[in-house]
């Protein structure tokens, strides 16, 4: 097959499981999300000729870059609106959380966001994207072992989270 044909049945195949991917970190922000995936097969159109024969991990790669780039643009953009004094309390736009905003499972999403984003981003790629060492290993663009050493890690410390806010949930009970 060509490049621009290999490219095609790429974006077919995995166009849903890189959105899913990105949407996931953008925690469903919509119209952010369909800008970053255009970024990534914009990317990938580009390099179609680099693109391997099991080419989503390589996809997860290049989305993890598109993301830290459109978050540093979205973290320019809210100082400089921060800085313009044009805030969501100047417009009256507050959220004000209900009794029952604690959403099933809520814990988990706790612990998940006390680890460093590092950690985060493997146990993700292993939970969410289901993928294995060696694909985590592509993402990651590290070796095999180091992915292993990572998730192992990034397991190990999640264990102590969830450890220590079932502590502080019974203390409180």
């Amino acid at each position: 097959m060509s490049n621009d044909e290999n490219f095609a049945a790429a974006y077919r195949e995995h166009y849903w499981a890189v959105s899913r991917y990105v949407a996931r970190r953008l925690d469903g922000r919509s119209g952010e999300v369909e800008e970053v995936v255009a970024e990534v097969f914009t990317v990938a159109w580009r390099r179609r000729a680099d693109l391997p024969a099991a080419p989503l991990p390589w996809l997860y790669g290049v989305a993890r870059n598109c993301l830290a780039n459109a978050v540093r643009g979205y973290g320019r953009r809210r100082r400089l609106v921060e800085r313009l004094g044009n805030d969501e309390s100047a417009h009256g736009r507050q959220v004000v959380a209900s009794p029952d905003a604690d959403a099933p499972g809520a814990w988990v999403h706790e612990a998940l966001a006390r680890l460093s984003s590092g950690d985060q981003e493997v146990l993700r790629l292993t939970a969410w994207e289901e993928l294995g060492v060696e694909e985590v290993a592509v993402v990651l663009g590290c070796g095999v072992r180091a992915a292993a050493m990572r998730l192992h890690r990034a397991r190990r410390r999640l264990r102590a989270e969830i450890e220590r806010l079932s502590a502080v949930a019974g203390g409180a009970a």
